[in-house]
């Protein structure tokens, strides 16, 4: 009876010390075994893995990639523009041993060196390339975060900026800044429009110069396109050649001594003179019906 309980208690002694000595290391993990105080061969990889109890102290390290957001942080930058900037960090342990023994706690070294390291790249940077350029700025940002990390045994994959908060005043600033953008180009466009339809209308009109019966053409084709309508316009068309006779047939009275200056062969002075001719043809209709 006696030799059973022995044979009880040692089956229990074992039992706990096989409790106290395996561990499970997970497939995305590494274990470290400590041996009073001091790292013991190599990391340990996935499964089932023994350790002496009391003796041996075992750490598990996640090797999962780690998404980390960075606060937002508020900088002056380059041109002297208050802005507030967030971005998000994506790191993963390479060397398990290195981030254990040189840093006490490397996911909150990590996020310290991003946020001073994005508070650098906003004094850096101007405005514009915050909003326009941000793939350098990431790699840059990437680059300054990975140097110390390197000594830590951890791996900075992928830094990228978020979002860039401005103030309201700034907000309205570029508001005002690409209408007025808006409205040069449209003041443009309209102009290379003109110019472009009076380079047309030149030719038009040397066309019609060279092709007298062109310019009739067009002029009944005016007439058709008003008289289309339905309103009370009446057009008369009033040949120049007719002003040009009128002009002739109403020569100017210059004084004594001087000789006739020659009437200018503009449209006001054409009109002027197919006024006065027919002022002096109604003028002379009484005469005729008094005889």
């Amino acid at each position: 009876m006696f030799a059973v309980i022995i044979v009880v208690v040692l089956l229990g002694v074992i039992g706990v010390l096989l409790g106290l000595s395996l561990r499970v290391i997970k497939q995305f993990e590494r274990g470290l075994v400590f041996r009073f105080g001091r790292i013991k061969g190599e990391p340990r990889g996935p499964g089932l893995t023994g350790i002496v109890p009391v003796v041996d102290r075992l750490k598990k390290i996640n090797m999962q990639i780690v998404t980390m957001p960075i606060p937002a942080q508020e900088g002056i930058t380059r041109d002297n523009v208050t802005v507030s900037v967030d971005a998000v960090v994506y790191f993963r342990v390479i060397d398990p041993v290195l981030a254990v023994v040189n840093v006490q706690n490397y996911p909150f070294a990590v996020s310290q060196v991003a946020q001073t390291s994005l508070r650098s790249v906003i004094g850096k940077s101007d405005l514009d390339d915050l909003l326009t350029n941000r793939e350098r700025l990431n790699q840059g940002l990437e680059l300054m975060i990975d140097s110390p990390a390197l000594d830590w045994g951890v791996h900075i994959d992928r830094v990228e900026i978020k979002d860039v908060a401005l103030p309201e005043a700034m907000k309205r600033s570029m508001s005002r800044q690409a209408e007025a953008e808006r409205e040069r180009r449209a003041r443009v466009i309209s102009a290379e429009g003109e110019l472009q339809a009076s380079e047309k209308l030149s030719q038009a009109a040397g066309a019609m110069a060279e092709t007298p019966g062109a310019l009739q053409l067009r002029l009944l084709e005016t007439i058709v396109s008003v008289a289309a309508e339905k309103n009370s316009t009446l057009v008369l068309p009033f040949p120049v050649e007719l002003l040009r006779f009128l002009e002739r047939s109403s020569p100017s009275v210059a004084p004594k001594g001087t000789a006739p200056a020659p009437a200018p062969a503009t449209l006001a002075g054409m009109g002027t003179s197919a006024s006065a001719a027919a002022t002096d043809l109604v003028r002379q209709r009484p005469e005729r019906q008094a005889v």
